[in-house]
């Protein structure tokens, strides 16, 4: 029985066994029309079924294979059915090559995930040191396909009968050596669910940091510049480095945060991602250590979901230099997904998170998957995957959306 309590087709051993004896069928040549028509028209009269098809084109040139179980008669039938489909070859220019064998690809269909490499460029060293550690983990790479060409080259790799995190370990090693982002996912049913994307916004939303922008509008640059640098050699924690940072701001008119809103540039690619990916039914928060007097206009008119962030007290139409509310921390972005995801109805499996500083590392550790988007090296080292073109839409293509798909969702309302 099937699961749907349907009987299962009759058959001596069934179609996915794999002692059922199974032709592979592959045409090779000058693509051309009515190639794969002709192929399974030739096939139709025999008594054979169709277990796998594949099919690709690459300027030009074609190769098309096909499973079929094998015909009962290894002798009559066998020896007609090669001469009908020789014909097909013949009539086309195209190499006809036959091979026997035993049953299909079901035996790897376990460890089964996604490999993708984007390269600016993307060079032979770097694909072949990627198959070369699929392979020195024992797996198999089942279909290769390119899903993007510009403004990065980005590959998609199907591979079955891996270890993942063995298989990640050392493709983040080859990352590195080869100058490629690589990623390593589950090929799962839960890929083609609905998921939250939660993004950091300076340096990774938008080009530039908010904080020092206000800086340059109250005059003290160069103070809250020193003390950045204090929190980032771990001589504050974030909290203390933030009020601090605040504090310098008293004064500056209200009308600042106007001005920074309106001098914020998106990083290319934002805006292109946002829609592409809400088209396809996502859903998107923004968690920032910055200010929502900034955060929340911008998500307004990127049609975001959710927003997290710090709110700047403001009296008289100036900054006090002081915070209302709990600050948004490294711990409190983490807690911002969670929540996000809760009321979304999204597992956290199915949660993807974008950042650059450390005080992302916990919400990309909470995620399902975490991205460091041109990192800081310690935050590329602890996040699942990083990227590190400037371009953020180049994150849809681990999500295992192509650059067609993204230009044709783009088409009616323009690009970044």
């Amino acid at each position: 029985m099937t699961t749907d309590g349907q009987t299962a087709p009759a058959g001596p051993t069934g179609p996915a066994s794999p002692d059922r004896p199974t032709l592979l069928v592959t045409l090779a040549g000058p693509d051309q029309p009515g190639v794969t028509a002709a192929l399974f028209a030739a096939c139709a009269g025999y008594p054979v079924e169709v277990l796998d098809i594949e099919q690709v084109v690459v300027r030009g040139r074609l190769v098309l294979a096909v499973l079929l179980t094998a015909p009962p008669d290894p002798t009559r039938v066998h020896k007609a059915l090669r001469a009908v489909l020789g014909t097909v070859a013949t009539d086309r220019g195209l190499e006809l090559t036959i091979e026997q064998g035993l049953g299909d690809a079901a035996a790897r269909a376990s460890g089964r995930v996604r490999v993708t490499v984007l390269g600016s460029p993307l060079r032979p060293a770097a694909v072949a040191a990627v198959a070369g550690r699929v392979a020195d983990t024992g797996a198999n790479i089942d279909r290769i396909r390119r899903i993007a060409r510009y403004p990065v080259t980005a590959v998609d790799f199907d591979v079955s009968g891996a270890d993942p995190a063995r298989l990640r370990l050392l493709l983040a090693t080859e990352a590195a050596h080869q100058h490629v982002d690589i990623a390593v996912q589950s090929a799962g049913i839960h890929r083609y669910a609905q998921r939250l994307v939660v993004m950091d916004v300076d340096s990774t939303l938008v080009q530039g940091e908010v904080i020092e922008m206000l800086a340059e509008h109250a005059g003290c640059y160069e103070q809250v510049a020193a003390v950045t640098g204090r929190a980032m050699r771990g001589e504050l924690d974030f909290e203390s480095s933030l009020r601090e940072r605040v504090a310098l701001l008293a004064g500056v008119p209200a009308t600042a945060l106007d001005e920074v809103r309106a001098a914020l540039k998106l990083t290319p690619g934002a805006r292109t991602l946002v829609r592409t990916l809400r088209g396809l039914g996502y859903r998107f928060a923004l968690v920032s250590g910055g200010f929502t007097q900034v955060i929340d206009p911008l998500a307004a008119d990127l049609d975001i979901h959710y927003t997290a962030a710090n709110t700047l007290e403001i009296l008289d139409g100036r900054l006090t230099g002081r915070l209302l509310g709990a600050v948004v921390d490294r711990a409190g972005k983490a807690k911002a997904l969670r929540t996000f995801a809760a009321e979304a109805g999204i597992p956290i499996a199915n949660t993807v998170a974008i950042g650059d500083g450390a005080n992302d590392l916990d919400m990309l550790a909470a995620a399902g998957l975490g991205v460091a988007f041109n990192a800081k090296p310690m935050v590329q080292a602890a996040a699942d995957t990083a990227v590190t073109t400037p371009y953020l839409d180049s994150v849809a293509y681990l999500l295992g959306i192509t650059r067609d798909e993204i230009e044709a969702a783009s088409v009616a309302e323009g690009s970044d």
